[in-house]
């Protein structure tokens, strides 16, 4: 049974005002989230039986009031405190032309709940609410496919939208749904129209995907039933590329990529994140092995042969950088993403333990991106090969956690302590040969030779007295 929809007490007191003048409903994704026992981000109301400039006025008490589409019958209402609420009119739709944007749309007061419903993309999202009777009004049948956690689209206007086969991407990794047959066909039979959508509107549904998942292998699985994943090829590669059964029974790339991105999301550290954190570490791990395509070869290792990936991790860095580009993501999350996939492995390879030089220097390769990061991306690959475990590698995980921190580089890389203004100190002119000796200076700091200004100091005159011929 589900609780009662608890409104705040300002919304309350538009709706009323509403009500005087038309028929207000509570719709979309707010209605779904509460149905789903969830708490909801977001209030829209859709007013039926009245004209535009009738409900301005009947809202216009209660905050300022802003028009972000007169033509799409669509009101802001923004409280003292800053919160806004959307109130808008039923509306018809029809295609005019290609693409996301290729529609007429015309505010249409006279529409009953159901006509209304009938432009949604999903069922899902085509429950209304009353909010003073507490009914619902739910004329596809979202209700049962909540229930059944099926994604079904609406009306076969659905095709129309091209965008909306991404919108099941993210609905489905979010609310660990099933994409129905006819819906996945009805997608396969638009996949030609994936060029019509703006790239910045693609990034919007994939930044959805790697922010609020918590199935995310969901939305890859969506992606391979309607044929829209050849339209990312760095991920459409994976499928099919082998790997060595005794390392990962699991199955191949794809199948161990979408256990580590379902591994991820389980992880405290994923959970905690702020957005822009959590999309770092989801294209990360999604990306994680997006060299092993071109690199997987079968080869003889341990009297057997076997197949092996060799240096897919430097491999995947630029590929992981093509498909950012491909999807649209902003460029500041370009370098984080690709020190994290080119040093995923950092935990496999080199000394049997983690030396203080080596953690500021694999701290210093990764940033922006920090050990803390690492560790997240290391966990979920290591958790993504059911039924193996390892605590050996998570031990090796701790290992370089505990180091980082007691160096107090969790989550920052080692900046230099030594600078040109102290050359200048010692009476020197800046000059071509300042950034050598700099470097020289970093590199030491790194393997310990100093930690404070007075020790590079120290460590600086030395220098400088053995380079004098």
């Amino acid at each position: 049974m589900t609780a009662p929809l608890q409104l705040p007490a300002d919304l309350r007191a538009m709706l009323d005002a509403v009500r005087r003048v038309g028929r207000p409903r509570l719709v979309g994704g707010g209605v779904r989230d509460w149905l789903l026992g969830l708490e909801p981000k977001d209030f829209d109301v859709e007013v039926a039986g009245v004209d535009f400039e009738t409900l301005q006025r009947a809202l216009a008490s209660f905050g300022s009031t802003d028009v972000v589409g007169r033509s799409f019958g669509v009101l802001k209402v923004r409280n003292r405190r800053g919160t806004e609420y959307d109130f808008s009119l039923p509306r018809r739709e029809s295609k005019t032309g290609a693409g996301h944007r290729g529609f007429a749309v015309e505010p249409d007061p006279t529409l009953s709940d159901a006509e209304a419903a009938a432009r949604r993309d999903f069922t899902i999202n085509a429950i209304a609410l009353d909010p003073f009777t507490g009914e619902l009004v739910d004329p596809h049948g979202g209700r049962r496919d909540l229930d059944a956690r099926v994604l079904r689209h609406t009306s076969a206007a659905f095709s129309e939208d091209p965008l909306r086969v991404l919108r099941a991407m993210q609905l489905a990794a979010r609310f660990q749904l099933t994409l129905a047959p006819e819906t996945a066909a009805l997608c396969r039979s638009i996949a030609g129209t994936f060029a019509e959508l703006p790239v910045e509107r693609v990034w919007h549904e994939w930044e959805k995907w790697a922010t609020k998942s918590t199935q995310p292998s969901r939305g890859l699985a969506v992606l391979e039933e309607t044929g829209w994943l050849h339209h990312f090829p760095e991920v459409a590669a994976l499928r099919g590329t082998p790997q060595e059964p005794e390392w990962h029974p699991e199955g191949d790339v794809f199948v161990h990529t979408q256990l580590c991105l379902d591994a991820l999301v389980a992880l405290d550290t994923w959970r905690a994140a702020a957005p822009g954190q959590r999309r770092i570490l989801t294209f990360a791990v999604l990306a994680h092995d997006f060299g092993k395509p071109t690199t997987t070869e079968r080869a003889e290792r341990r009297g057997a042969l076997r197949w092996i990936s060799p240096g897919h991790e430097a491999a995947g860095g630029p590929i992981a950088e093509m498909f950012l580009r491909r999807i649209g993501a902003p460029l500041d999350v370009d370098p984080a993403v690709r020190s994290l996939v080119v040093n995923h492995l950092a935990h496999h390879h080199g000394q049997t333990t983690f030396t203080d030089p080596s953690v500021r220097r694999l701290a210093r390769r990764l940033a922006p991106a920090t050990i803390d990061e690492l560790a997240a991306v290391m966990r979920a690959d290591s958790n993504g090969r059911p039924p193996l475990t390892s605590p050996e590698t998570h031990a090796r995980i701790d290992e370089l956690v505990a180091r980082a921190h007691a160096l107090a580089l969790a989550d920052a890389a080692p900046k230099p302590i030594l600078l040109g203004r102290h050359l200048v100190t010692l009476g020197h002119r800046p000059g071509p040969e300042f950034k050598p000796v700099l470097e020289a200076a970093f590199e030491a700091q790194l393997d310990g030779a100093f930690a404070d200004e007075a020790g590079g100091l120290a460590w600086l005159r030395t220098h400088l007295a053995s380079r004098i011929p």
